[in-house]
């Protein structure tokens, strides 16, 4: 079995230097650039499994780089973890808005780091016991095996974990999910994670669903459900 590829693109020399030792020592392949520009053409040259994207890069940023990479199919569900030295809750949840799949502020622990790069591999499929199942929920058609989802016959763009998010909650109709278990189930280790995160994604999941956005309920003080029927 091949290695994970990993993409790195990182403007700092140390620190691109640590995260490359760190990841090749355990076992991935890596790829390096840095700027946002040769990034890209690495990432179309390499096709990798995951990237690790700086936030603060030379000339295209890291949520220029992120956008770009979620407009295209062929990036479009590929793993993105920002990176960022910036410790303000704003950029991070732009960065998540934007598709990203998780964030590790520096500095971090070479350990921190691994475990981020695996954590977010893993949730590359969507946990279900009949993954391969459709589901349809009113006017929602879930396809897992095509990683698609078709609102009243219209595809609906996700970022792979707004896929995630929506598959879960409409694969248990009904029944209320707190913003932690939703980080457990949908989106990762919530140990890596923020509960505001979740927000962020049922409300850009919300905003896709346009006249359907009722079929995520907000269960006050607890977190989030779906339904079959609006009312």
């Amino acid at each position: 079995m091949s290695a994970t590829k990993v993409v790195v693109i990182e403007d700092e020399p140390d620190i691109l230097e640590l995260i490359e030792y760190n990841l090749r020592r355990e076992g991935f392949e890596v790829a390096t650039a840095t700027s946002g520009r040769s990034g890209l053409s690495v990432i179309g040259r390499e096709k990798p499994d995951i990237v690790l994207l700086d936030l603060l890069l030379p000339g295209l940023d890291g949520l220029d780089v992120c956008r770009r990479l979620r407009a295209v199919d062929a990036t479009r569900h590929l793993p993105i973890i920002m990176v960022t030295a910036r410790g303000e809750e704003s950029d991070v949840v732009l960065g998540l808005g934007l598709g990203a799949d998780d964030y590790i502020h520096k500095p971090f622990s070479p350990r921190e780091l691994v475990a981020r790069v695996r954590a977010v591999l893993r949730r590359g499929g969507v946990r279900e016991r009949d993954p391969e199942r459709r589901i349809v929920r009113g006017p929602l058609a879930i396809n897992p095996v095509k990683h698609r989802i078709k609102v009243d016959g219209r595809r609906l763009e996700l970022t792979p974990t707004e896929f995630r998010l929506l598959h879960f909650l409409a694969s248990h109709p009904g029944r209320v999910f707190t913003r932690g278990q939703l980080l457990d189930r949908a989106v990762g280790d919530r140990a890596v994670v923020i509960d505001r995160n979740i927000d962020v994604h049922v409300r850009a999941v919300r905003k896709k669903l346009g006249p359907h956005r009722g079929l995520i309920q907000t269960v006050r003080g607890i977190g989030y459900s779906f339904r079959d029927e609006e009312g």
